[in-house]
């Protein structure tokens, strides 16, 4: 693992993470309002550094034009305010923002585990995951006194152990070649780029690959992968906009099997709007496929946005009825994007999830990592 995807990965998540761990926090300090008392001294001390505004303010004109050189000073004194954000970011736990400086202790017990509950299906982890990960810090710490850095680690290791079991590689294996690859997903969900991006990431393995085109109904999907195919140095079928896409899918399986490649990507429609047509036309697909390769398409793989969050679950639910998903790549985590529908869509569905998408360029599509992620989405450092 990178570092720069490391740090895209921690500098991602941002409203998941900040949520969660605002809410974990709230969750410990609750329990404990005795301690804010003795914080309320430090506030006085704050009100003291006002007392250089004053002084820029009797600024007397006759004390040479350099005094007004000094009102910089006062916009210095603000400086300090923008501080503790920076510091707050400068490290990878700075997806814990605003968490207090003090670290509090408490007691879990049932009214603890109940906000701690509610915290995670804030964070688009779902009532199935939150209740679940409520349920095993109840039988593993229940009673037990523990400090917001704990709960959060403990949050962190429950999610994980969601996480792992859908942690899966892409493998090509199919034989006799290609393995046919088709991607699927709404429009606007990252897909085409997404294409752009694995087929990259397989041939940096080694690996043939070729792309086609078989969203026919938007010019712009087609120009687009078009582009992408050149700057990754892939070849592409394409056809005319509006042709048939089950046509271009089997023009394309036929070329590559004949010049040996090893992976067929094929982009298709995203008109889940209607979803009768697009089932429609993903079973001409597989009937086309299966002249040609019984075992074809290999992999049905779902691009989705997290910034979506919930939304995406319903995604999945349509998606996995009408073109049977067998895997989940989640794009825009390196943003504010709900990490936590990860959670959700493993607890919920199971499927594997082989990759996320962490930034804009080719190489920001990486290996979905259980652990680092859900230490992000708990905001543990």
């Amino acid at each position: 693992m990178s570092k720069s995807w490391t740090e895209k990965l921690f500098g991602g998540f941002r409203k998941t993470s900040d949520r969660l761990s605002e809410n974990l926090s709230a969750a410990v300090e609750s329990a404990e309002p005795v301690v804010e008392d003795e914080e309320v001294e430090e506030e006085p001390d704050t009100d003291l550094e006002p007392e250089p505004e004053p002084e820029p303010t009797p600024e007397p004109d006759p004390l040479h034009e350099a005094e007004p050189e000094v009102s910089p000073e006062p916009a210095s004194a603000p400086a300090p305010q923008p501080e503790p954000t920076p510091a707050a970011s400068a490290e990878p736990a700075s997806i814990v923002s605003k968490v207090a400086t003090t670290i509090r202790s408490t007691r879990l017990d049932d009214t603890t585990l109940d906000e701690i509950e509610d915290a995670l299906i804030i964070s688009d982890l779902g009532p199935s995951a939150a209740a679940r990960i409520r349920d095993k810090l109840a039988e593993k710490r229940f009673g037990s006194v523990i400090t917001e850095r704990e709960l959060k680690e403990a949050v962190a290791d429950e999610i994980a152990a969601i996480l792992r079991p859908v942690a899966k590689p892409l493998d090509i294996t199919a034989f006799p070649r290609p393995q046919v690859i088709l991607v699927i997903g709404v429009n606007g969900s990252g897909k085409t780029t997404t294409i752009a991006k694995l087929g990259h990431w397989l041939m940096e393995d080694d690996y043939e690959v070729m792309l086609a085109a078989g969203d026919t109904f938007r010019a712009a999907a087609i120009g687009q992968l078009k582009i992408w195919a050149e700057r990754i140095g892939a070849p592409i079928m394409t056809g005319p906009e509006g042709g048939d896409p089950s046509a271009i899918v089997f023009d394309a399986v036929k070329r590559a099997t004949e010049i040996g490649t090893d992976a067929l990507i094929v982009d298709t429609a995203g008109r889940l709007q209607n979803k009768r047509e697009l089932m429609d036309e993903l079973a001409k697909i597989r009937k086309v496929l299966g002249r040609l390769n019984p075992e074809a398409p290999h992999d049905v793989l779902l691009v989705l946005d997290a910034t979506n969050g919930q939304n995406a679950l319903s995604q999945i639910e349509i998606f996995k009825e009408v073109a049977g998903v067998t895997g989940l790549i989640m794009t825009k985590l390196d943003g504010t994007a709900r990490g936590g529908v990860l959670v959700a869509a493993a607890e919920q569905y199971g499927l594997p999830i082989h990759a996320i998408g962490v930034g804009e360029t080719l190489d920001d599509l990486r290996p979905f990592d259980p652990d680092l992620v859900a230490r992000v989405i708990a905001g543990v450092a």
